[in-house]
């Protein structure tokens, strides 16, 4: 008998444990999207997680799991799991309008983007598009156009962003797992405000193919997750070369889940300098905890870290500038003026400081690389604070106060401009979570999760997701 599922059952419930039940039968894919479905409709006017839903779409692709399994084949090790996408990932039929309405005069996209063409290839169940900054500049998915997503944890503040609508979602429990970005921090500081797992892998690890760009050189692609187990699983049906982005790594698929219980094999260091000072006390505390855990007793200074923020910042607004210069000329006024503002002044950038800013990029990741040398695992807290309000103008860093919109990513931004793979995990040593970076050499994701999993064993980290009824 295939069972339906419970509100409850279904918000809680991890993605490898609904895709074995439908596997084996014992659960309707299309009884959990249409419970899904209503969640959405009941709870995401509070909380706008999604720009739109695709009920029809869901419910097909549920039957077809069910067919598949009714007629005695495996459809796949995600199947029957609802997931969103960030609202710059192509779907097909659909205008890909990356947060912005000028986007809107665009064709509809043919085709899928290709890690949904490989979710759905998994038995994936796509629901629906999220929310997020314009164009993917910003830190707060506070957007002039589709409105802000608020946080499901305390409504009056941040998601986070730029994938704030994908990681409310998870953490609303709208949805198993969501596909965000990450240029400067896109993944894991919403991960850090929504009590997420985020991971942002090597730099041409998972394929682009099918996404609308911000800045070439820092664009990455990854999931949110309610556990270190799922995120490794989405993570592994995520992998593989595809040709259409030229940044693409040609390497075959190095899956992760299987060898998650195995050791680390290395030590683990905290950084200092820069990852320290400007985080606050919760942040401290969390990564104290993360490397009591880990066995950590190192301390790494990565003496190029402010200069690689700053770096980061002029490749990032001359890259925008540059891609958005067109539009710029001709609907100026149809931007988020928070947006424009920075975008016009990117295309102001010389190339000199451009230039400049790639060589900086090279003593950063020499740095790092040195610190890998003597060091499997580096850890830092993902940002200078939890959460903060919707609105609020200012955060306090380092005794200071400074604007929050362009500050929320100081510690995530010069590691992202290296490109080396990072997972975030949720440490609850407060009202609100903070997540804590495992910063890993290039390639080695599999270290990142492996920790990222004995530290949800130890009970350090953990989902700090809503509750059913919880904040809402």
């Amino acid at each position: 008998m295939i069972a339906t599922v419970s509100q409850a059952a279904a918000e809680t419930a991890g993605a490898a444990s609904i895709a074995a039940r439908v596997r084996e039968g014992g659960l309707s894919a299309i009884a959990l999207v249409e419970g899904l479905l209503a969640r959405i409709a009941e709870r995401d006017r509070a909380l706008n997680c999604f720009t739109q839903v695709m009920a029809d779409r869901a419910l097909g692709e549920a039957a077809a799991i069910d067919a598949i399994v009714a007629a005695g084949r495996d459809p796949g090790p995600l199947a029957g799991v609802p997931f969103g996408v960030k609202d710059n990932y192509d779907v097909a039929g659909r205008v890909t309008t990356a947060g912005s309405i000028i986007n809107r005069s665009l064709a509809p996209a043919a085709a899928d983007a290709v890690l949904i063409r490989r979710l759905n290839a998994a038995g994936a169940v796509l629901v629906g598009t999220q929310n997020m900054d314009e164009f993917a500049y910003g830190f707060t998915t506070e957007n002039a156009h589709y409105g802000a997503t608020r946080n499901p944890l305390d409504p009056a503040r941040s998601a986070g962003g730029s994938s704030g609508g994908s990681a409310a979602a998870v953490a609303a429990g709208l949805v198993q797992f969501a596909l965000g970005t990450d240029t400067n921090g896109s993944i894991r500081v919403p991960a850090s405000f929504c009590g997420l797992f985020g991971l942002k892998p090597t730099f041409g690890r998972l394929p682009r193919t099918g996404t609308f760009p911000f800045v070439h050189d820092l664009d990455h692609l990854g999931p949110f997750a309610r556990s270190a187990a799922d995120l490794a699983l989405i993570y592994d049906v995520l992998q593989g070369h595809d040709a259409g982005d030229l940044a693409c790594a040609d390497l075959p698929p190095s899956p992760v889940s299987p060898f998650l219980a195995e050791p680390l094999g290395g030590s683990v260091a905290v950084l200092d300098g820069w990852f320290d000072d400007l985080a606050d006390a919760q942040g401290r505390e969390a990564v104290a905890r993360v490397a009591g855990a880990l066995g950590a007793r190192a301390r790494v200074t990565l003496p190029g870290a402010a200069e690689a923020r700053a770096a980061a910042f002029v490749l990032t607004c001359a890259s925008g500038g540059n891609l958005h210069f067109e539009k710029l000329r001709t609907h100026a006024a149809d931007f988020d003026p928070a947006t424009r503002d920075r975008l016009l002044a990117g295309t102001l950038v010389p190339a000199n400081a451009v230039l400049q800013a790639q060589r900086c990029r090279t003593v950063f990741r020499d740095q790092l690389l040195e610190a890998f040398r003597h060091h499997a695992l580096l850890i830092a807290p993902a940002t200078p604070c939890s959460a903060p309000l919707l609105g609020q103008a200012t955060i306090q860093v380092a005794g200071a106060d400074i604007p929050t919109r362009a500050n929320i990513g100081l510690l995530t931004q010069p590691l992202s401009f290296v490109g080396v793979p990072i997972v975030a995990v949720p440490v609850r040593s407060g009202a609100l979570p903070i997540a804590v970076q495992l910063i890993a050499p290039p390639w080695r994701e599999d270290l990142a999760m492996r920790a990222a999993a004995a530290l949800e064993r130890a009970g350090v980290a953990g989902t700090c997701a809503a509750t059913p009824g919880e904040a809402l």
